[in-house]
Order: structure tokens, then sequence, then C-alpha cells
């Protein structure tokens, strides 16, 4: 399978931008193997759920930034768990991190966004981890739409884990204003969960109508990416999109 295009800066100010998205079960797992999948795909941005929450949660965070050639951009406890980490190529204009209601009972979620530079491309980032509730996660699956049209620019991605598939009805929420990266422009593996029983895709990318999708999907044979590190890591297979951002 041919390998999705290394990141770059076009003569014209468009950028292609790789963006990994990953849940990374609270780092409970093999944080080693964990840092050496994120380094193998060479993102520019990772869009991370489950990121570390509680006691020490920014040294963790930033511990696993260092491991992996990134620095953390926004997110963690502040957005109950989502979080998003970029490489140096980022031009950071703001970030945000949003609580969105609580439902009594269930757990508290949270949006971690920014809006970062590339070259002349200037992209709004949000990483999400929807509920396991079906109706709490329609309702913030609106939430997200509003918050991308609410970071104020032409074009925006976002990734996480949505606990449905594509057949559920916030992921089609979702895929009727978004593109759906996996199924634009499929590349690599499919499902996501589980590492040891691959069998569901329900983490996702979706971009903005405007960006051009090069490829998306579990990155099962980008090179240094290893089946033992995949099972080790944590309970969800990452999913990274390479994209074309206009100028």
């Amino acid at each position: 399978m041919a390998l999705l295009p290394d990141s770059a800066t076009q003569a014209d100010g468009s950028a292609v931008v790789r963006v990994l998205s990953y849940n990374i079960r609270s780092m409970r797992d093999d944080t080693d193997a964990l840092a050496r999948i994120i380094t193998a795909c060479a993102p520019d941005l990772v869009l991370l759920q489950e990121a570390p929450r509680f006691f020490r949660w920014r040294k963790k965070l930033a511990r696993l930034a260092a491991a992996s050639g990134q620095v953390v951009l926004t997110g963690g406890a502040t957005a109950a768990g989502p979080a998003i980490l970029c490489s140096l190529r980022a031009t950071v204009e703001r970030t945000e991190d949003t609580l969105l209601p609580l439902t009594p009972g269930l757990h508290r979620r949270g949006f971690a966004t920014a809006v970062v530079r590339f070259g002349g491309a200037r992209l709004g980032v949000l990483s999400c981890h929807l509920s396991l509730q079906g109706d709490e996660r329609h309702d913030q699956g609106g939430l997200l739409l509003d918050r991308l049209a609410g970071l104020g620019v032409e074009h925006a991605v976002a990734g996480g884990d949505l606990n449905e598939g594509p057949e559920g009805r916030t992921f089609r929420r979702l895929a009727g204003t978004l593109q759906d990266c996996r199924a634009t422009a499929p590349w690599g593996g499919e499902f996501t969960s589980t590492p040891t029983d691959p069998h569901q895709r329900i983490d996702a990318v979706f971009a903005t109508k405007g960006i051009e999708v090069l490829g998306c999907g579990v990155p099962l044979d980008q090179p240094g990416v290893r089946e033992a590190d995949l099972r080790a890591a944590t309970d969800h297979l990452p999913v990274l999109a390479a994209l074309r951002i206009p100028a």
C-alpha cells in the first residue's frame, strides 16, 4: 500500500498536514509503545482522547509529547480528556477548552480546540470524545458542529472517539456536514476497536468541505508502526489522515 504524503508547504501557500486521532486510555498502558506509534506516524497534529486528567496530568501529557516529537497545544483535564499535541511546524493563533453540559450520572465531556497555521493555510482543530449515551451523544454532535463554526475559520478538522460507527445517527449527523475522511479517501485499516479484535470503526477524522483528503485510516503499514506496539499502547487503534489545506 502506498504511504500517505509527507507534510509539506506548497508554493501557493497551501499545506499538506498529517493529523492523527488516538484514544490513549489515560496512558495506563505501554507509554513507550504509544510514543513510538505517534513518532512513526509523523503527525503535525495529534488529537488525543482520554488524555491524563488527574494527578500530575500536565507532566504526563508533556512527557508523552516530548517522547513523540510534539508539544502540548491544549486540553487534558481542562477539556475533560480531549487534548491536542502539535509539531513545531504549527504556528498557534489561539486555543480554547470547552466543557459540555453535564448529564447527572454520566461522565463530564469537553472539546479541546485551537486555530493554527501551516504556511499560508489556516486551520481550526477540535478533539472530542462523545458520550456513551445515545441522546447525549447526538446533542454533543450538534455542539461539535456549532463549535467548529464558531472558530471563525474557513477550514477545520475534527477527530475523536465517537463511541458509535458510521451507521449511527450522530456519526451520520457529522458526516452530513463534514467530510468523513476515511469514507472520502480510504487508506490503511478501517476498524479502530479493539486492537486485538478490530471490528468497529468508532474513531474518525472529519474535515470541512474545502479541504482535500489525501488518505485516511488506521496506519497498519506505516513504517515504524508495529502490531505489537498497537496492541500494547492502548485499547483503540489510531486514525491517521493526510489533508491538503488551501491557503
